[in-house]
C-alpha cells in the first residue's frame, strides 16, 4: 500500500513539473490595440545552432526543453560563429484585424531570417546586410518588418541570426504611427550629431587652407572620418552611401575607424608637440598611426569578425595614448592641453561604452547607442576650442618676441610698418569673408524659406504658404476691386483607399493627384497647395467665375482621367472641388472665402462627389457644374 502511494505521488509530482514546464515554454505576449511600443527582448526563447547545421523545419521539431528563456531586457551575445535561433509567440486579444511593426535596430548583422507562422498565413523573410538594401520589405536602416494579425489570432515568429559582428538583437513592437513618430526624433538627433560634423569639417578646412597648418588637415581627416564609422555602424551609409556594396558595408567600418585612430593619433602627436620630448613616446604617435594603417589593410584582406576583435582593442589603447598624453600636458602647463584632455575624454568615454556593448559587458539602451555620438561631438567641439587657443597662444608668443626684438628705431620703425600691412590685409580678408559669409546666408536663408514652404511629399507649396499669400493677395485685390477666385478640392474616398491599400500607396496617390493638379492649371500665377491630408487648394488671382470654373473643371478632368495603378490594376481617383470667386471688400477677411469654399466642397461631396460647385456670394447659395456623362464614381464608398 505504502508503495503503491509513493508511485503515484511520484507519479503525480512529475505531471505537475512537466505542467509548470509547458506554461513556461508557452508564454506569450499578449496584444492589445492601447500597446503603441513593446520591447520584445524579455519574451525571447533561444537556442544556439553551434555548427549552423539546422533549418527552420529543424527548429519547429526541437522539444521544448531544448530552447533557453531570455530573462535579461537586452539579448546580446557579443561575438561568435554560431547561428542564434529565437522564437517569441505574441496573441492579438482583440475581435479585430490588428497590424504591427516588428524592429530589430541592430542594422549589423549579416543574415536575419523570419519565418512568420499563423493560423493561415506563413512568411519567410530574409535580411541582413550581405543582402542588398533595396530588398527589405520597409525602406529603413534598421531591419522592420510588417505583421498582421487576424482576430484572436496567435503568431510565432521564428528569427534565426548569425552575424561577424556583435550578436545582438533589440527587438521592439511598434504601433506603426508610434513607430514613425520615434523614428523622426532619432533621425532629428543624428541629423544634429552630422550637421555638427559638417560644421566642423567646413570651418577647420577653410582655416587650414587659410594658415596651412598641418593639424588642421589631420583634425579635418579626424572629423571627417568619426561621422563616416557612426554612419556605417547605424545603418545610415548603407540605407544612402552604397545600399548594393554589401562586402564594402562591413570593411566600412573598420577602414573608417581605423583612419579615425590613424589621423588621432597623428593630430595627438603635432599638437601636443610631443615629438619634442627625448623619450621613446615621441614616436608612439607616429607608431599608432602605422598600426591603423595596418589593421585597414587588414580590413580589406581578412573577415570582418576577426579583424573587428583587434581594432576595438587597439582603438581602446590608442584612446588612452591620447588621454594620458594631454594630461602630461596639462600638468607641464598650457590652456590648449586642457582642453585637448576634456575632449579626448569624452571621446574615450563614449569608445569605452560602445566597446563594453559590443562585448556584451553593457546593455544595448538609448545611452550607449549614442555614447559614442555625444563623446565624439564634445571632443571635435572641444578640440576646436583647442586649436584656436593654440593659434592664440602662438600669436602671443610672437608678440612677445617681437618685443624684445624691438631694441632700435629702425626695428620698431619696420615692426609698426609691417604691422600696418599685415593688419591692411586681415581687414582685407576679413571684410571678403564676411561678404563671402553674408552671401551664402543669404542664399541658405532662401533656400531654408523654400524648404519650409513646400510640402515634402507632394512638392506643392504648404498651408504655411497658402495663408501668407491669400491675405496679400486678398489685401491686393481688395485694394484695386479685382476678382479672385479659390477652389478646394478633396479627394474622393481617400480614407478608404487608405484602409484598403495601404498609406504607402496613398502618399503616391497624392503626388499623382498633386502632378494632375498642376497639369490643370494656366498660368505660374496660379497657387497650387496641399491645404492638408488629402485636401488640396488651389488660389486663381485675377480671376471670375467663368475662368475660375473652366479651371476647376480642367483639374477634375485631369484627375478623373489619370492612371492610377495598384498592383496593375487600374484604380479610379476623382476629386470633389469647392468653387468660390470674389471681388474682395473690407467687411470679409480671407478666412471667410477659405469657409465658403469649403461649403461648396462639401455640397459638392453631398451632391455625388467628382463634382464642381461654385459658391454664389450675390444670393449666398451654392450652384453645381454639370458633370460630364464619362465621369463615373470610384468603386469604394
Amino acid at each position: 500500500m505504502n508503495r503503491s502511494w509513493q508511485i503515484t505521488l511520484m507519479r503525480n509530482g512529475v505531471l505537475l513539473l512537466l505542467l509548470l514546464c509547458t506554461r513556461s515554454w508557452a508564454e506569450t505576449f499578449e496584444l492589445h490595440t492601447s500597446v503603441q511600443q513593446q520591447p520584445l527582448a524579455s519574451y525571447l526563447y533561444y537556442y544556439q545552432d553551434s555548427e549552423n547545421l539546422l533549418n527552420i523545419a529543424d527548429i519547429k521539431n526541437l522539444p521544448e526543453n531544448a530552447w533557453q528563456h531570455n530573462n535579461r531586457q537586452a539579448f546580446n551575445h557579443g561575438y561568435n560563429d554560431a547561428t542564434w535561433w529565437l522564437r517569441i509567440s505574441i496573441s492579438n486579444q482583440e475581435a479585430w484585424k490588428l497590424d504591427r511593426l516588428l524592429e530589430i535596430s541592430y542594422p549589423v548583422l549579416d543574415y536575419l531570417s523570419v519565418y512568420i507562422l499563423g493560423n493561415n498565413q506563413q512568411q519567410t523573410l530574409h535580411l541582413g546586410d550581405k543582402l542588398p538594401f533595396d530588398q527589405r520589405p520597409i525602406n529603413h536602416r534598421n531591419f522592420v518588418m510588417p505583421l498582421q494579425w487576424e482576430p484572436n489570432e496567435t503568431l510565432t515568429v521564428y528569427l534565426s541570426v548569425r552575424s561577424s559582428s556583435s550578436i545582438q538583437v533589440p527587438i521592439t513592437l511598434w504601433e506603426e504611427q508610434s513607430f514613425f513618430n520615434h523614428d523622426r526624433t532619432q533621425t532629428l538627433i543624428h541629423g544634429v550629431y552630422y550637421g555638427i560634423m559638417f560644421v566642423m569639417v567646413v570651418y577647420n578646412l577653410f582655416v587650414y587652407l587659410a594658415v596651412g597648418e598641418r593639424n588642421y588637415l589631420y583634425y579635418v581627416l579626424f572629423v571627417c572620418s568619426m561621422p563616416l564609422f557612426l554612419a556605417s555602424l547605424s545603418g545610415f551609409a548603407f540605407q544612402y552611401l552604397w545600399p548594393d556594396a554589401t562586402r564594402w558595408n562591413d570593411q566600412a567600418i573598420l577602414v573608417t575607424l581605423s583612419a579615425a585612430v590613424a589621423f588621432g593619433s597623428l593630430f595627438t602627436h603635432n599638437f601636443l608637440r610631443l615629438y619634442e620630448l627625448k623619450s621613446p613616446i615621441r614616436y608612439a604617435g607616429f607608431v599608432c598611426a602605422g598600426g591603423a594603417g595596418i589593421i585597414m589593410i587588414m580590413a580589406l584582406l581578412l573577415p570582418y569578425n576577426i579583424v573587428i576583435r583587434t581594432l576595438i582593442p587597439f582603438a581602446g589603447v590608442v584612446c588612452c595614448y591620447g588621454f594620458s598624453s594631454g594630461v602630461f600636458r596639462w600638468y607641464s602647463g598650457g590652456l590648449s592641453a586642457k582642453y585637448y584632455t576634456i575632449a579626448w575624454s569624452s571621446l574615450l568615454g563614449g569608445g569605452i561604452i560602445l566597446a563594453f556593448s559590443k562585448y556584451n559587458l553593457l546593455p544595448k539602451n538609448l545611452f550607449t547607442d549614442y555614447a559614442t555620438q555625444i563623446g565624439s561631438a564634445l571632443e571635435v567641439t572641444l578640440l576646436s576650442f583647442a586649436l584656436a587657443e593654440r593659434i592664440n597662444q602662438e600669436r602671443r608668443m610672437r608678440f612677445e618676441a617681437q618685443q624684445d626684438a624691438l631694441n632700435t628705431e629702425r626695428e620698431l620703425r619696420h615692426a609698426r610698418e609691417q604691422a600696418l600691412e599685415i593688419q591692411k590685409q586681415a581687414t582685407e580678408s576679413l571684410e571678403h569673408r564676411v561678404q563671402e559669409r553674408t552671401i551664402e546666408l543669404e542664399q541658405l536663408n532662401k533656400k531654408l524659406e523654400e524648404l519650409s514652404d513646400t510640402d515634402q511629399l507632394t512638392g506643392l507649396k504648404n498651408r504655411r504658404f497658402l495663408d501668407r499669400v491669400l491675405e496679400e493677395e486678398y489685401a491686393r485685390c481688395s485694394r484695386y476691386q479685382h476678382s479672385m477666385a479659390l477652389l478646394l478640392m478633396d479627394i474622393d474616398h481617400f480614407k478608404h483607399f487608405n484602409d484598403t491599400y495601404g498609406h504607402l500607396i496613398g502618399d503616391e496617390c497624392l503626388r499623382e493627384v498633386a502632378q494632375a493638379i498642376r497639369k490643370g492649371l494656366r498660368w505660374p500665377s496660379d497657387r497650387p497647395t496641399r491645404y492638408g491630408g488629402e485636401e488640396f487648394c488651389v488660389l486663381l488671382p485675377e480671376t471670375a467665375v467663368e475662368g475660375a470654373l473652366t479651371v476647376a473643371e480642367r483639374i477634375r478632368e485631369c484627375v478623373a482621367s489619370m492612371e492610377f495603378k495598384v498592383k496593375n490594376q487600374s484604380v479610379p481617383v476623382t476629386v470633389s472641388i469647392g468653387l468660390m470667386v470674389t471681388v474682395p471688400t473690407t467687411d470679409n477677411d480671407c478666412a471667410d472665402m477659405l469657409a465658403k469654399a469649403d461649403e461648396a466642397l462639401y455640397q459638392s461631396k453631398a451632391n455625388g462627389r467628382n463634382r464642381v460647385t461654385l459658391y454664389c456670394v450675390d444670393s449666398d447659395k451654392l450652384s453645381a457644374a454639370p458633370v460630364p456623362a464619362s465621369s463615373s464614381q470610384p468603386p469604394h464608398k
